[in-house]
């Protein structure tokens, strides 16, 4: 994909000296072509034809695990934008083929672990100085000034979800991240605002196997970007504020805490 995440791999690859784009794919791309040491097609396939090492998939979410799987059966590591697949089949199927490539290395793109203010919650948590954690709420929401509508992401043919898979699957992998897995889920998903066919709001309590609850509120109808994640803990608490994005929309990052 050579969309607007596609381009921005792209550049990030190339000022990289360990790595070179030797191919690129786009299905805009009107024919095949060669130039500036670089292939281009619109037809995924032919990626295989090159002598590669990495795959980097950053597609609409209905073909993301298929190609996925392609390039680990052509022996490739992989890089995926989030999410893994559409739905429960498609992250099964690409988990099958994972485990016959235990030499590959298969990454997705969850970026918001590498951000300063969650590096240090995550050590401030390891650290034990707090204590142990007791519950998470989370939200995370997107400006009613820019409503979510408007390309793929709103058909749910192509990206099977909303909100909850565009942008609150961030948050839920933080919590994951913090807490390990989740073994209870209770959930209400609404598209009553935008009616598009996939949701707006999602709303989920969540219990892991020590009984601790995470709450999230994945949003479209927010006022103004917002993130903000609280996290209790037994001696002590950690408040999450804003995020680092290419917008600057969500306000200053900021990490809180005390005891």
């Amino acid at each position: 994909g050579f969309g607007v995440v596609g381009k921005r791999r792209f550049d990030f690859i190339n000022n990289n000296p360990n790595l070179k784009v030797v191919g690129v794919c786009d299905r805009y791309i009107k024919k095949s072509s060669f130039k500036n040491d670089i292939y281009y097609f619109n037809d995924y396939k032919d990626l295989f034809t090159l002598e590669l090492d990495i795959l980097f998939v950053c597609l609409t979410n209905n073909i993301a695990a298929e190609v996925t799987i392609a390039g680990l059966k052509n022996g490739l590591h992989v890089f995926c934008e989030k999410p893994p697949g559409m739905n429960v089949s498609d992250i099964n199927n690409v988990i099958k083929e994972e485990k016959k490539h235990p030499d590959l290395k298969l990454k997705y793109g969850f970026n918001h672990r590498y951000h300063y203010s969650v590096i240090k919650a995550k050590e401030l948590i390891d650290s034990g100085d707090l204590g142990d954690i007791i519950n998470l709420r989370g939200l995370y929401g997107k400006s009613r000034v820019i409503p979510f509508d408007g390309g793929w992401r709103s058909e749910r043919k192509l990206a099977g979800g909303g909100i909850l898979l565009d942008q609150g699957i961030h948050m839920l992998d933080l919590m994951r991240f913090f807490c390990g897995e989740f073994t209870e889920v209770r959930s209400f998903v609404s598209n009553s605002y935008w009616e598009h066919d996939v949701e707006d709001n999602a709303y989920a309590i969540m219990k892991d196997k020590k009984g601790r609850i995470a709450m999230i509120n994945s949003s479209a109808t927010e006022w103004q970007h917002k993130f903000r994640l609280e996290i209790s803990l037994t001696n002590g608490y950690i408040n999450l504020s804003g995020i680092l994005s290419g917008s600057k929309s969500y306000g200053e990052e900021k990490i809180t805490y005390g005891f």
